[in-house]
């Protein structure tokens, strides 16, 4: 093999290798912006909060630095109960990122843990829409 075969081989190779780094490479899975809203999703960021049996990550739709809706994404929290808690995800909606990133929302009765847990997503979500947007 001569030597600019070789070269070629070798540049080949190594534009193989950086593309195959930069696909490995994790890319920001927590926001996205469609048109003129933005997405926060909280499954990697609230990984480590718990609801009562596990995470309990939402969606949160801001338009305009208004939360426009903040949706729960599957969980393996009881139905019955978590039904129950993520109605609070409700008093969110309509509000300003700052407004709703200060609110104190009242946690429901007999599904505090769920409560908890998504009370704490939406904030963690919001602050991080507030650092990154």
């Amino acid at each position: 093999m001569d030597k600019k075969t070789f070269g070629m081989i070798a540049t080949v190779v190594a534009i193989m290798v950086v593309a195959l780094l930069i696909s490995a490479m994790p890319g920001d899975d927590i926001m996205e912006k469609s048109k003129d809203t933005t997405v926060v999703n909280t499954q990697l960021l609230g990984k480590s909060v718990r609801g009562f049996k596990g995470a309990t990550p939402v969606k949160i739709y801001i338009r305009k630095n208004k939360v426009v809706k903040v949706e729960a994404l599957p969980n393996r929290e009881t139905p019955k109960f978590f039904n129950k808690a993520k109605a609070l995800l409700a008093e969110y909606e309509g509000k300003s990122v700052n407004k709703a990133a200060k609110m104190d929302v009242d946690g429901v009765s007999g599904a505090t843990f769920s409560s908890k847990a998504l009370k704490k997503n939406v904030q963690l979500g919001l602050a991080y829409y507030k650092e990154h947007k």
